[in-house]
């Protein structure tokens, strides 16, 4: 016997990307941070910040899963830099339409997957010059593949399956 689960998915625009440092919020006042060289947790990172809707610290590496997530998440959610904290994508660029990442989301920890630090992913590597505008980008997290699509306007477009992972009932 055959079952056939079918592949459902998703689109949502999440809207322009905001890059100014008084929208981060941050330290800086730039009109874009952009491969920004800091010291945090006495490490040095370049940075690239992005909010799309919600504070994001993009960190290239070159091995993302050798990173002690546990140890320096917390060292830049909770660093001078940003008031309010902030999520941490720490990225390997694989190639122009693959990026795998791991992600510290403020106030959370790690988490296996997230959909508005993949859209920071992409668009700090179309900032950087590894990816570009306008094509969809896979990036690989621990709980799945997500699509992404940093648009010429300035929006971005978040793609991926949807699957049923919970099932109850309430009562008011």
């Amino acid at each position: 016997m055959f079952t056939f689960f079918p592949t459902i998915c998703a689109s949502v625009n999440l809207g322009k990307v905001q890059l100014a440092g008084k929208n981060i919020p941050c330290a800086w006042d730039e009109d874009q941070i952009v491969g920004k060289k800091v010291n945090i947790g006495g490490a040095d990172y370049d940075i690239t910040l992005v909010n799309v809707g919600n504070p994001h610290c993009v960190v290239f590496s070159d091995k993302v899963d050798a990173i002690n997530v546990e140890k320096v998440g917390p060292e830049f959610e909770n660093c001078k830099y940003f008031p309010e904290g902030v999520n941490t994508e720490f990225i390997r660029v694989v190639n122009k339409v693959t990026i795998k990442m791991r992600v510290w989301e403020r106030g959370s920890g790690e988490t296996w997957a997230c959909g508005s630090g993949a859209c920071a992913a992409v668009v700090a590597a179309v900032l950087a010059g590894y990816c570009e505008k306008d094509t969809n980008v896979t990036v690989k997290l621990r709980g799945g593949d997500l699509t992404v699509n940093y648009h010429s306007d300035g929006e971005i477009e978040l793609l991926g399956s949807v699957k049923t992972v919970y099932e109850g009932m309430f009562e008011i």
